[in-house]
């Protein structure tokens, strides 16, 4: 039986990568929880994968929690076997879905943190006061994450061809491998372009250079990891607690910052390359709260400062 099923795992996987382009590391998580769930089911005695039942699945569950999973992590191993199993009900594998009516562990969800629009000005100027090719990559780097709103990932994976700067948009690739277009506002849209004119090309070596729009010292692709400790080190120069600074808390601080302003929560969806609103949402809750703070600072009766004079 498992041979039979480490089949069907091995054929799921194939079609989540070719078909609907899920990212390796996806790949990867799915493949870690769907073995966990073969080995279970050989360890229960399940002979023919044919027979699966609910009680299987929730069963898998119990043991993924007797195991000391969080709930987020037996989440993901429930979305993980139910796309499995939707895959071999497609297929003809199997002829009806034991998953069905299974309940997802409760999860709290906790609201993204964003900086302040003042301490990501200072993280800004902080890498303005730096001269040289590495400094106009890094201003740039800041003004397109802050500006536009992506992932880290879709950052340093940007292409020379990305960029139409006649009309300044960024054509983004995104999870899942769905594209999307993200303008830029004159203040990236010039770091971007004094960048790409004066310092890029000062990184370029030799004839065969990678077609990334950012750098790294010795002219490979920008990295992740790279971008990440760059932005610690500007946090630090500009006065700011280097654990709070993170490419992802600039794409919150993006979306906050939005709304705050009277952005439509559908166009910041589209922006941020969310396929389901309801994970937009969660940044009006931000918004919120950054009111409330703001109350509880200063008005007399808020509880703050003000209030104690």
């Amino acid at each position: 039986m498992a041979e039979h099923l480490s089949s069907w795992i091995d054929a799921f996987l194939r079609h989540s990568a070719v078909e609907r382009g899920l990212s390796p590391r996806t790949l990867d998580a799915y493949g870690s929880d769907l073995a966990r769930f073969a080995e279970y089911l050989e360890a229960a005695g399940l002979e023919d994968p044919h027979t699966l039942t609910l009680e299987h699945v929730t069963g898998f569950l119990a043991s993924r929690e007797a195991a000391g999973l969080a709930p987020r992590s037996r989440s993901r191993a429930l979305v993980a076997v139910r796309r499995l199993l939707r895959f071999l009900l497609a297929t003809g594998r199997i002829h009806s879905d034991p998953s069905e009516g299974v309940v997802a562990p409760r999860i709290g969800r906790t609201l993204p943190k964003a900086l302040q629009p003042a301490e990501t000005a200072a993280l800004l100027a902080a890498a303005r006061r730096r001269t040289g090719p590495m400094a106009l990559r890094d201003v740039a780097m800041l003004e397109v994450l802050y500006g536009g709103g992506l992932r880290v990932s879709e950052l340093v994976s940007l292409p020379l061809q990305a960029l139409d700067a006649r009309v300044g948009l960024l054509r983004v690739l995104g999870k899942g491998g769905r594209e999307r277009l993200v303008p830029l506002g004159e203040p990236a849209l010039a770091a971007l372009q004094a960048w790409l004119a004066d310092g890029r090309p000062k990184l370029l070596r030799g004839e065969h250079a990678p077609h990334a729009i950012f750098l790294a010292r010795h002219g490979r692709a920008m990295s992740r990891q790279n971008f990440f400790l760059r932005l610690r080190r500007l946090a630090t120069e500009a006065g700011l607690e280097a654990e709070r600074v993170s490419p992802h808390r600039l794409r919150h601080s993006f979306a906050t910052d939005l709304l705050e302003g009277g952005a439509d929560l559908r166009a910041v969806q589209a922006m941020l390359g969310h396929a389901d609103l309801s994970t937009t949402q969660i940044y009006t809750q931000v918004s919120r709260g950054r009111l409330r703070d703001l109350i509880e600072t200063h008005h007399p009766r808020g509880g703050g400062s003000r209030s104690a004079r």
